[in-house]
């Protein structure tokens, strides 16, 4: 198997993560890594035994892919002069912080043959992927995704931080257009929304309510998904997940065997296949773009009452 050279831009809480799973992959050979912070680069550099540098555009000529963890704001720009030398990119979620952005990654992705892949990790998680194949036409989807408050993300409101994960997954269970979608939120600890709740009303009949909250005490991350005579219940965070049944007057409970592989190694484990195979990304540039759309527009919703 030909190893592929992968770096990392953005060191941070998440990006140390992947720069450590793809030290372990067997398809992936860390090469280098980016960093603005110095003292964090020469903790990772001693740490991961490769070189790094402040500046990301020193990767360019040594690596075939790259994991961008870094603030959404500067998602666009490093994203894009990867592209244009040539490398395939995996960008943390959102993709971008406007659509115009991610229609150009999307194009110029695209125009070069390249796999643009975005990390809306709960693809990836184990519960889910546990419950994927019975979840038919949902009529009603609950979300709660709850956090306390971290000094992470903070470019960006609740919104495209948290309740996009929620979005993606709906996205991809509810098979039709949305036809209306309510919303509200509040500013608590920063300037944009800290708290947010939605309400998507699909053509098709189906409601999702969403919640999502990053100065939270506990953190949540469930979701309940409410079939004909069935629902289930996924607790992402302890990758847990029951069934209930209606079987004549009775409820009949059950829980799904789960198979308890990371989920980000999972993610990467793809994007390599991707990559290697030149296959396209359970998550793409248009199918992020999809989520990011729905996203902004609760959250331009939320900002006119802020």
């Amino acid at each position: 198997m030909q190893k592929i050279k992968v770096g990392v831009v953005g060191i941070g809480h998440l990006g140390i993560k992947h720069a450590r799973i793809y030290k372990q992959l067997p398809r992936a050979e860390l090469t280098t890594i980016s960093e603005i912070n110095p003292s964090r680069l020469k903790e990772a550099t001693r740490e991961l035994a490769v070189p790094g540098y402040t500046d990301y555009s020193k990767l360019f000529n040594q690596i075939d892919a790259v994991s961008i963890v870094t603030p959404t704001t500067l998602h666009y720009k490093i994203a894009r002069d990867f592209l244009k030398h040539n490398i395939s990119v995996l960008i943390e979620k959102p993709l971008t912080s406007n659509l115009t952005q991610a229609n150009k990654l999307i194009k110029l992705a695209k125009q070069k043959k390249l796999i643009l892949q975005v990390g809306h990790i709960e693809r990836f998680n184990p519960a889910f992927i546990a419950t994927r194949s019975i979840i038919k036409n949902p009529r009603f989807i609950e979300c709660h995704r709850l956090t306390p408050f971290s000094h992470r993300c903070l470019d960006v409101g609740v919104v495209l931080d948290l309740m996009i994960h929620d979005i993606d997954i709906i996205l991809g269970l509810v098979k039709s257009k949305i036809k209306r979608i309510d919303a509200t939120g509040v500013n608590v600890l920063t300037p944009f929304e800290d708290i947010a709740s939605a309400r998507l009303e699909f053509s098709n009949g189906c409601v999702c309510n969403l919640t999502s909250s990053r100065v939270s005490e506990e953190a949540v991350r469930k979701i309940r998904i409410f079939l004909k005579n069935t629902y289930i219940s996924l607790d992402y965070k302890n990758e847990h997940a029951f069934v209930y049944q209606k079987r004549k007057q009775r409820i009949i409970k059950r829980s799904l065997p789960i198979e308890k592989e990371p989920s980000l190694v999972k993610e990467l484990t793809s994007f390599l296949e991707c990559v290697a195979k030149h296959k396209k990304p359970t998550i793409s540039g248009d199918i992020a773009r999809e989520a990011l759309t729905v996203a902004l527009e609760i959250q331009d919703k939320i900002r006119r009452d802020i």
